[in-house]
Parts: structure tokens; C-alpha cells; sequence
């Protein structure tokens, strides 16, 4: 018997999400009538979720050193998921196949739970929620430790952002992390944010202090992205069709900076629940056409 769940597509007036449990929880496109507005692919074609619309970041976000996890005086190896890369990146939710728990035209609750394993140690349930109201796409992720002891965590989302003739992105921040050519943190620097055009924009990046507003413009759509959490991983180069816009908890290697003393783990944005914890999440694309 076939039990892989169904493509879930919820739909009210003009906005359109198409969401493919088994593929990561992912997203594979959400569109205003027929503009994209995340990079989109029709949930019966998509086939890779790192070719989706947005997937989820859980248990963790972004990168963690050369797939090893420091954790209370244990060495936990971790699976190298992004070849070439020597790292462990984005968690483990966007691999795994989700259950549907509810589903309905404008409504779809979506869960993973995870035993602990070679990818990531601990116990956790987590949760997705999607709403959808005739301008906007509102998404809540949850986790809860399930382990008998306590543990790192981190959430966010993965979206990425179609990248059209004047697109442009505005966001306010305090801080951006410098990378390495390893790809990880290095320091931390003063940041305004940003307030670029897309089509030139070389940028890779996890910034600080931000305010949970953001707005990408472009002669189509206006698209505000508003979320509960403080920091933001920007990806894009000049190129590229799309722009990674990510909201997220902590900063990229949050547990290897913390263990190396460089910052604590609440200036990182570094979750530690204990046994039976929970922690959410929220994220909201006010989507609106340019008259």
C-alpha cells in the first residue's frame, strides 16, 4: 500500500501554495495568480527539495563546523548532507518525509519526528503550520526536546525569492557575521542591513539585530516578510535567479562559537532546551501586486 502523502495545495482568491510533505515538508510554490513568488515548481514536478520554493531548518540552521557537534563534553559526529562542503548543514527536517495532520483549502498542519541518529543525536518532535489568507502565507515551526537530556536547537525557514528586473531588498539590522572561506563565522561587524538591488548583490551572510521586517520590490510585487526571530541569513549572487532570504534563530556554527568562547549562546540566538521543552517560531509574505 502506498502510504506517501499527497501534495497539499491550499488556495484563497488569487495566492497559491503548493506544499510536498514527503519532500522535506517543503514548499514547492507559491504564486499570486500566475507570478511566483518564490522560485516555484508544480508539487507533482518537484523531485529535489534544494530545488523547492522553502523547506524548514530543524533542529538547526546554517552550518555546523566540519559535521561535528560539541555538546556538553561529547564529541557527536554528524552526517556531511552537502557535498563537497566538509560541513553538516541545515538540520535534518529538510531531508526527511513529514506526515499530514490536517489539510484543508487554506489550512495544512504538518509534523516529523526524529529519533536520534548519525545526523543529528537527540530526540525531538516538530511541527509545521501554514495559513493562508487572500494576501499572505503565515507559518509557525515548532520542536520539543524528546530527549532525556538537554539539548541544542535552532528554526527557520529557507525561502527563496524570485529575482526579477528591479528587484530590490530592504532590511534593518545591528550586526553581520564576516564569513571564512571555509564558509563559517569568523567575527562579528556593525550592519545597517541592507538597501540594495538584487541583480548585483553578492552577499552570504548571517545578520544580527534585525528587526523582523523585510521588504523585496520589484515592478510585479511588493512582498513584505515579517517574522518572530532576529536574525537573517541572506543569500544571492549576481546571476542567480533568486534570492535566499532566511529567517532564522541563531547565528551560522552557533554551538562551535559558543564553545570557543567567542560569544554566549543568547548572543548567538542558541536554544538549549531541557528535556520536554518547546520552542516556536513564526514567519508571515504579505504578498501584494504594484498597481
Amino acid at each position: 500500500m502506498n502510504t506517501t502523502p499527497s501534495p497539499v495545495s491550499l488556495r484563497c482568491d488569487a495566492l497559491r501554495c503548493e506544499i510536498k510533505p514527503e519532500l522535506g515538508g517543503c514548499i514547492a510554490g507559491l504564486w499570486l495568480g500566475d507570478i511566483p513568488v518564490l522560485r516555484s515548481t508544480p508539487a507533482q514536478g518537484l523531485h529535489s527539495v534544494r530545488q523547492s520554493a522553502s523547506y524548514p531548518l530543524v533542529p538547526f540552521s546554517n552550518r555546523v563546523g566540519h559535521a561535528s557537534l560539541q555538546w556538553q563534553g561529547t564529541d557527536h559526529p554528524l552526517v556531511k548532507n552537502f557535498e563537497p562542503e566538509p560541513h553538516a548543514i541545515h538540520g535534518v527536517g529538510w531531508e526527511r518525509p513529514w506526515a499530514v495532520l490536517e489539510a484543508s483549502d487554506t489550512f495544512a498542519l504538518l509534523s516529523y519526528e526524529h529519533k536520534a541518529d548519525a545526523a543529528w543525536p537527540f530526540d525531538f518532535d516538530s511541527s509545521q503550520a501554514f495559513k493562508l489568507n487572500a494576501h499572505a502565507l503565515e507559518m509557525t515551526l515548532s520542536i520539543t526536546n524528546q530527549s532525556k537530556v538537554s539539548a541544542p536547537v535552532g528554526l527557520g525557514w529557507h525561502p527563496y525569492f524570485v529575482k526579477r528586473p528591479g528587484s530590490r531588498v530592504t532590511f534593518s539590522t545591528l550586526g553581520r557575521w564576516e564569513m571564512g572561506n571555509d564558509k563559517l563565522p569568523t567575527h562579528r561587524t556593525d550592519s545597517a542591513g541592507l538597501d540594495d538591488d538584487c541583480a548585483a548583490l553578492a552577499v552570504d551572510h548571517c545578520f544580527d539585530g534585525w528587526r523582523g521586517e523585510l521588504h523585496l520590490r520589484d515592478a510585479l510585487l511588493h512582498t513584505r516578510v515579517s517574522s518572530s526571530l532576529t536574525r537573517l541569513v541572506v543569500f544571492t549572487q549576481p546571476g542567480r535567479d533568486s534570492i535566499a532570504i532566511e529567517p532564522v534563530s541563531h547565528v551560522n556554527n552557533a554551538v562551535h562559537l559558543m564553545v570557543a568562547g567567542i560569544a554566549t549562546a543568547e548572543e548567538l540566538g542558541l536554544v538549549i532546551l531541557k528535556p520536554g521543552e518547546t520552542f516556536s517560531c513564526e514567519m508571515r509574505m504579505d504578498v501584494e501586486r504594484v498597481a
